[in-house]
């Protein structure tokens, strides 16, 4: 007690002074040896450490960033939002990880700008709470992203013009095989000329949907089958109301060398169905199914309930060239297919697909 009865404060102990000390002296060892730039401010955002990294970064001398406010690092035009953040960030004091905040930008002593990416630590001392600023150059990053995203855009640009030769070429050949159809009466040769029609065109679909997809991986075989079935029936000038087209697809996507003969199976399929499944003004339907079996595995069925496929039809040696194709495009595709002749007709596919 003093002389005046008040109790003196006594002051610390020396090995704790010491052990602070060590403490201090860790944690500028721990911010100088760091990756990226470090600076420490006080409340008012002035400068009150900095690191190595920070004197590289921004061009400056220690001694000429010690005392001044932290606003001289960023550009005049965005110093007033840089306000903004500080005082909302001392109204809910908390770590904000190191890209939290996109959009910053530095300013070096030579006058140049640099986006950066800036991560801010509230620090607690008796002085009240300071902020450390881990601050990081993403110049390279956004270097290497506009260069991904002008590669990117290029080759959207090549795709869409690959696209469109292809589209106009398969339409030239259906307009040549048009032209010849309509040069001839032999109903043999207008059968031929069309179904090769429909072969075509069941492929510029295929493209079509793989376009507006904007996915150039893999094709919506869902919506694919959806612009098929309608055109196929109008091509054989077959009644809707008589025979009907059912399409049960789940979300199947599936990969451009899987589609396309897939395409032209169910184009093949379809088409037998209609020339020869409903003879004689016969009422029926045709169903096509599509769904995953497994994360590699698709099931595609068509099907219908008309008069069946005649037992002498040797699906292996078949001299009809759509049931050729039909077998040959199942072997490109690796698909096991199973056929049911009547009641319903039924060709089943199952195939691998990449998951």
């Amino acid at each position: 007690m003093s002389r005046h009865g008040q109790a003196l404060k006594k002051p610390p102990p020396a090995n704790i002074e010491l052990a602070l000390e060590k403490s201090e002296a860790r944690f500028r060892g721990v911010v100088e040896s760091a990756p990226y730039a470090m600076v420490m401010t006080s409340s008012d955002s002035v400068i009150e450490m900095v690191n190595a990294e920070a004197e590289r970064l921004f061009g400056y001398d220690r001694s000429e960033l010690l005392g001044r406010s932290f606003e001289m690092l960023t550009p005049e035009r965005v110093r007033e939002e840089r306000r903004e953040q500080r005082r909302a960030f001392y109204a809910n004091p908390g770590p904000r990880p190191i890209g939290s905040r996109p959009g910053e930008w530095g300013l070096r002593k030579d006058g140049t700008e640099f986006p950066m990416e800036l991560g801010l630590n509230p620090l607690e001392t008796e002085d009240g709470i300071k902020v450390l600023s881990a601050i990081v150059d993403i110049s390279d990053r956004r270097r290497q992203e506009e260069h991904i995203n002008a590669a990117l855009k290029e080759k959207e640009l090549l795709l869409g013009e690959v696209h469109h030769r292809v589209k106009n070429n398969l339409q030239v050949i259906q307009s040549l095989l048009y032209l010849q159809s309509s040069k001839t009466r032999d109903e043999s040769v207008i059968r031929i000329l069309t179904e090769s029609q429909n072969r075509i065109k069941s492929m510029a679909l295929i493209y079509q949907t793989l376009y507006t997809s904007k996915d150039f991986s893999r094709v919506d075989f869902g919506m694919f089958l959806d612009s098929l079935a309608p055109s196929l029936v109008s091509s054989y000038s077959v009644d809707p109301g008589r025979v009907s087209l059912a399409v049960r697809t789940a979300a199947c996507f599936l990969p451009i060398d899987a589609a396309i003969p897939c395409g032209l199976i169910v184009n093949e399929l379809i088409s037998n169905a209609l020339k020869y499944g409903f003879p004689e003004g016969r009422r029926g339907q045709i169903e096509v199914e599509l769904a995953h079996a497994s994360d590699n595995q698709v099931v595609m069925s068509v099907s219908d309930n008309g008069v069946g496929l005649a037992e002498d039809v040797a699906l292996e040696n078949s001299k009809t060239l759509g049931l050729q194709l039909v077998t040959l495009l199942a072997e490109q595709l690796h698909a096991e297919m199973d056929v049911s002749r009547a009641n319903p007709t039924r060709f089943r596919f199952q195939f691998p697909v990449a998951s």
